[in-house]
């Protein structure tokens, strides 16, 4: 039995006895009660010369009789047992020869109240005592709100190395420096070399920096503290500098070591921008994490790593040499990268014959390393739930989709029209991909409900690719507004399909006049100075520095590029009408199309079956109902490219 047990019984316990006590008394006076003989009674045998003695207890009296009976009786409390007699018609005499013993019995009643009165203090105070146990204890602290709350893990046995760490080669290299100086420091010191003090993650989510970090402790072998930004903040004033000593107190003993700040951007933006003051909570942890980074007592091993998505938003301090010294950049992973996690993600699952990982990496562009490990395990499940021994290679690609578009609605139901409409819009995506030089190869088109989208066509590209021509952007464009010219082409309506198509071409022909000088009529400049992540290519905020002129310009422009693409995509579709029907009546048949089959219907060595064959509808035919849901093509190459690097 554990201490919290046993001290819960011994409470229980003392309020029961207490409980015992007053029952006790209650009945026992309850008994007495029923059992006495009334006063007057005892007068009249008096009178009759029965009464030997009278033996007084408080208001109780024990009568003795003179043939050996005894019984109970009782006064009243306002006078004694004599003058109450002598008022019941007893003379003094017959009084005299009788003896009357005066007795001063303890008090029961009051003893057996005070007892379950003092058991149930006892029961209160170790009650209480028991209570701030719990409260000074490791799993609640409430009373120890200035501890930090850093998990540390020994380095005796790693859980994490740098095998389980893939597609970050130049951050793997970085990082090393700092394991040899933990492991060897003598070497570095001899040179008069000074290791970082700080090491600072910083990438996309799910690139793997929390990972990364848990390696350097695996293969140094020290100690590893971790400890999440917003774990040091509470409501209290000074807890967050508090706990920061205390972690900084913990890693001098355990040093070597290192400290992991996790998402440091929740405690180290830039100070005097709180709705507080320029002296807030927050504030406060950040300056005593600057002191102890670079204070005066700075001899001990102690590194410190932290993981952001945000670099732009940390203050400047954080960031001077001597206290985050080096910038380690965790990029998407390319082709390569893509395919050495996806060997660590299937490292004991079973396999199918034809799992092909370089062709799944090829598949996955844009995915970082959490993209591919959920691929995997969707991949897994699929298998578990087709009751499969192996993964198999469909089972990938399907985790594929499901990642990118989200999972297969077959239950939703489409009316005939919105499924020829839906069939023409995604065989106009992927005849104008075909078509155009620059676009990516088709992957599969369908028009299978998926998430949100009622049809879909992937397009991948055969390489990596980290810089884009402007005669890419224009095919892009045209590929995207391939589905809405389809369907005004076939049927002579548009419809609401098209939304997700629209935005996305407006956002890539804006970025082509205000970032990428991509227009004739406006020159190589860009408008508008944006803050934002360059690597993550996030805009946080513009600040517009060009006249309305020019902003009338910038519309002009948009409009034409938009416009151009546009009319391209139809003149595309016009030129290709027959294969455009061939495969939309395939779609029609199947619902989904692979890139073979695709190729085989473009060229026409493949037609669909002769039932299901019917003449395309006229522009002149009924109009199009719109379709309830939004379209997410889930074609990789339409996401925003990002910023090329400046030189």
């Amino acid at each position: 039995m554990n201490s919290k047990s046993g001290g819960s019984s011994l409470i229980y316990l003392l309020i029961l006895m207490a409980a015992a006590f007053l029952v006790y008394s209650f009945y026992s006076q309850q008994g007495r009660d029923v059992a006495a003989t009334p006063l007057s009674d005892v007068a009249e045998q008096i009178r009759a010369g029965n009464v030997s003695s009278i033996q007084v207890e408080g208001n109780t009296l024990r009568v003795e009789f003179k043939n050996g009976d005894e019984a109970v009786s009782h006064k009243g409390g306002e006078s004694t047992i004599t003058e109450q007699l002598l008022d019941l018609g007893v003379t003094p005499e017959e009084l005299a020869q009788i003896e009357i013993k005066v007795m001063q019995p303890p008090d029961w009643i009051t003893l057996t109240s005070a007892g379950g009165s003092i058991l149930l203090i006892l029961a209160m105070l170790v009650g209480g005592y028991l209570m701030l146990r719990q409260f000074q204890g490791a799993n609640n602290q409430a009373l120890a709100f200035g501890k930090s709350r850093a998990r540390m893990y020994t380095g005796d046995q790693p859980s994490v190395t740098f095998d389980d760490v893939a597609g970050v080669d130049e951050a793997q290299e970085e990082l090393k420096e700092v394991v040899e100086f933990l492991k060897e420091p003598e070497k570095f010191v001899q040179l008069g070399a000074r290791i970082p003090k700080g090491v600072l993650l910083v990438g996309a989510p799910g690139t793997g920096k929390t990972l990364l970090a848990k390696a350097v402790s695996g293969e140094a072998g020290v100690p590893f503290f971790s400890i999440s930004g917003s774990e040091f903040v509470e409501m209290f004033v000074g807890v967050g500098a508090s706990r920061v000593r205390d972690l900084f107190d913990q890693a001098k003993r355990h040093s070597p070591c290192i400290v992991f700040l996790d998402e440091i951007d929740a405690v180290g933006r830039h100070r005097g921008a709180g709705l507080g003051g320029s002296h807030d909570e927050r504030e406060q942890t950040l300056n005593q994490i600057l002191v102890e980074m670079d204070g005066f007592d700075t001899d001990t091993n102690v590194i410190i790593m932290a993981a952001t998505n945000r670099p732009d938003i940390l203050d400047p301090a954080l960031l001077r040499p001597g206290r985050f010294d080096r910038r380690v950049v965790l990029d998407r992973p390319d082709i390569r990268g893509r395919e050495e996690i996806l060997k660590i993600h299937v490292r004991g699952k079973p396999l199918g014959d034809d799992v092909d990982l370089k062709e799944l990496a090829r598949a996955t562009p844009g995915f970082v390393g959490a993209d591919l490990e959920n691929m995997v395990n969707e991949a897994a499940i699929l298998a578990a739930r087709r009751n499969k021994k192996v993964i198999e290679m469909s089972e990938f690609q399907e985790a594929v989709e499901r990642v990118i578009a989200g999972p297969e609605r077959k239950s939703r139901l489409m009316s005939d029209e919105e499924k020829r409409i839906t069939a023409y819009h995604e065989a106009g995506h992927a005849v104008v991909a075909h078509v155009l030089p620059k676009c990516d190869p088709v992957h599969k088109v369908s028009i299978v409900a998926r998430g949100i989208a009622a049809g879909y066509t992937i397009a991948l590209p055969e390489e990596d690719r980290h810089l884009t021509s402007k005669s890419k952007f224009r095919d892009d464009l045209a590929f995207a507004l391939g589905g809405r010219a389809a369907e005004e082409l076939v049927f002579g309506d548009v419809t609401t399909g098209a939304a997700n198509d629209l935005e996305r071409v407006t956002d890539l022909a804006r970025a082509m006049v205000t970032r990428y000088g991509m227009s004739e009529k406006l020159g190589p400049m860009t408008f508008g100075q944006k803050e934002e992540l360059v690597f993550l290519g996030k805009e946080i905020g513009e600040q517009r520095d060009y006249s309305e002129a020019v902003a009338q310009e910038i519309d002009a422009e948009v409009r034409r590029i938009v416009s151009e693409a546009y009319a391209r995509a139809k003149e595309v579709l016009t030129k290709y009408r027959e294969q455009l029907d061939r495969i939309a009546q395939r779609l029609i048949e199947v619902e989904t199309l692979d890139a073979k089959e695709f190729i085989a219907l473009f060229e026409g060595t493949l037609l669909p079956s002769d039932e299901s064959k019917s003449t395309p509808p006229s522009a002149a035919g009924q109009p199009a109902r719109p379709r309830p849901a939004r379209e997410r093509p889930a074609t990789p190459t339409l996401d925003m490219p990002p910023a090329p690097a400046p030189a």
